[in-house]
């Protein structure tokens, strides 16, 4: 999806379950201090919509997404035994969003293990291969299981393309094409074999290739050597969770989901239905996907001065959230951070 660059854009907000209202409200406070000119239009997804229009993704809502192309989403919740086995999975595949963009870096005075040296970007094949759960069955005897794991030229070209012109845009130096290619011979063979021939259109891109679990291992000893890393769908969704991990947890983890026609930005975390109403949600993963999504507008400015405002209120510790260490509530870290905008 070309990024818009436009003014007065409307975006669609949903607000989610369980904590998503309130970190969705402490980022529109911060996102209207910042005044960058974005319109919103709420709609309902997950359990609320549910309740209230009797299906988790209502005509409505779809209809809002395609109608305005972009959209802030906080957490969802799916019902155990009902409906979608995954209501973001759907959403994918509605909009065709192959590209899952989940940045990690070291923030300050967080838990993380490494403070300083991680910055990468796991980019993530959203629309294929095992997590797509395609020919599940299981014999009547419930010995075996099976899956479908499908992978195409089509949907492997698009995804290696698209971080080797993130990589451009952004001024990345390397990208990591990650793999099981030595085992899965047809699928992560295909993929491995597409990435190398996108590779080579970009020769001043530093390119190299890994075996996932020993990318996994590599991570956890030395995630400096990282810059982008590509990937199939389900060895992305590993690898961005342990990088979340690296730097703090999820909730410093923010995802964007790019398609031709639409993008979602999320906060990755679950809806943590534990804390919902007490407010204390910290609101950085969502406030750092809504830095995605101006840099996706094209207001790569407002983005940055977005996170250096996060960075600065995580230095000064003044109003932070108590899984920050703090003992203050969502709002008010929202607030120290529009005044710092």
């Amino acid at each position: 999806m070309t990024p818009t660059n436009a003014s007065n854009q409307t975006i669609t907000v949903i607000r989610g379950d369980g904590i998503g209202p309130e970190i969705m409200d402490a980022a529109l406070y911060v996102l209207d201090a910042m005044k960058v000119g974005l319109q919103y239009e709420e709609a309902d997804a997950g359990m609320v919509a549910l309740e209230k229009h009797g299906e988790l993704l209502p005509a409505a809502t779809m209809d809002s997404i395609r109608r305005n192309r972009i959209a802030l989403k906080s957490p969802l919740t799916t019902p155990v035994g009902e409906g979608f086995s995954s209501i973001n999975v759907e959403l994918r595949k509605r909009f065709d969003l192959y590209a899952n963009v989940r940045p990690a870096k070291s923030f300050p005075n967080t838990k993380s293990r490494f403070p300083e040296d991680v910055d990468l970007i796991t980019v993530r094949e959203n629309t294929e291969g095992a997590y797509i759960g395609e020919g599940q069955m299981t014999s009547e005897d419930g010995q075996i299981a099976t899956l479908t794991q499908k992978v195409t030229r089509k949907g492997s070209e698009r995804i290696v393309r698209y971080a080797f012109d993130l990589a451009r845009s952004t001024g990345r130096k390397k990208v990591t094409v990650v793999h099981k290619a030595n085992i899965l011979k047809s699928t992560s063979g295909l993929f491995l074999k597409v990435a190398r021939e996108v590779a080579a259109q970009y020769p001043e891109i530093e390119c190299n290739e890994m075996i996932v679990d020993n990318t996994c291992m590599q991570l956890v000893m030395r995630p400096e050597q990282f810059d982008i890393i590509v990937t199939t769908n389900l060895f992305g969704d590993i690898i961005s969770d342990l990088c979340a991990g690296l730097v703090g947890g999820l909730g410093l983890a923010p995802g964007a989901n790019i398609g031709a026609d639409a993008a979602i930005f999320e906060a990755v975390h679950g809806s943590a239905p534990d804390i919902a109403g007490k407010g204390i949600a910290n609101p950085c993963a969502l406030l750092l996907a809504v830095g995605q999504m101006l840099d996706h507008l094209g207001k790569p400015d407002d983005a940055t001065r977005l996170r250096a405002a996060i960075v600065a209120t995580l230095e000064a510790k003044d109003s932070l959230t108590p899984d920050l260490g703090g003992q203050c509530n969502t709002m008010s870290f929202a607030q120290a951070i529009a005044s710092r905008v």
